[in-house]
């Protein structure tokens, strides 16, 4: 009786202790902030940039000021993306948060990309726009909606998503990111303009095109 009992005990205590691994999403702070400091390249970095001596930090390190400007939308893409990451506000590395405003022209569109640190909230502040988001193999489901002024909408962490102004005038939007270093891959730039680049041959066959074409698509992204 007492060896079964001890054996329940056990497994319930490895099960507890998976579940703890499985869900568990960030350990509680053992201090109240780990300001960046790039400048120290020989402390130890916690998420790739370490921290600045408390002793040193002041209110600047918490604090960014321009979101109140239109981003200038003037591109082959016709939108402008103004983050406020950890690079933006220093006092935001470790807290796993950061946002951005985001301008379009008339008809400006934010192409297909990635966010593959973060899921993505965005409130619309001004326009319309038309949002969505791509599930992942096998279903490609596209997940879609024109938003207005004032509407919300996320877009889970990882999957490819996009925003397009629809409206007769510019739009904007701001978005929150949950991640104080989100990172971006957009699809075109990373697959057409990579560094070295992807031999012409795979792309032709992963898309079901000629050589040409894909040569064409590599140089239009280089004067993008």
């Amino acid at each position: 009786m007492a060896i079964s009992f001890f054996l329940f005990i056990l497994s319930a205590a490895f099960s507890s202790s998976i579940l703890t691994t499985v869900f568990s999403f960030e350990p509680a702070p053992l201090q109240d902030f780990c300001v960046a400091d790039p400048s120290n390249l020989g402390a130890v970095r916690v998420n790739g940039l370490a921290c600045k001596n408390p002793l040193f930090v002041q209110a600047d390190d918490f604090y960014y000021s321009g979101l109140h400007a239109a981003g200038d939308t003037q591109n082959s893409y016709g939108f402008r993306v103004s983050p406020v990451s950890v690079y933006q506000i220093p006092g935001l590395n470790t807290l796993g948060i950061s946002m951005m405003r985001i301008d379009y022209a008339l008809w400006g569109a934010n192409p297909p990309h990635t966010h593959p640190r973060a899921t993505e909230i965005l409130t619309v502040l001004e326009g319309t726009l038309q949002v969505g988001f791509i599930t992942s193999d096998p279903q490609n489901r596209l997940i879609t909606k024109v938003l207005q002024r004032g509407d919300v909408f996320v877009f889970p962490v990882g999957l490819v998503h996009f925003q397009r102004n629809m409206g007769l005038t510019n739009a904007s939007a701001i978005a929150a990111l949950s991640s104080q270093n989100p990172g971006v891959i957009s699809i075109t730039n990373s697959i057409f303009g990579s560094t070295p680049p992807i031999s012409t041959e795979i792309l032709a066959q992963a898309f079901g095109v000629d050589s040409k074409t894909v040569n064409l698509l590599k140089k239009k992204l280089t004067h993008m």
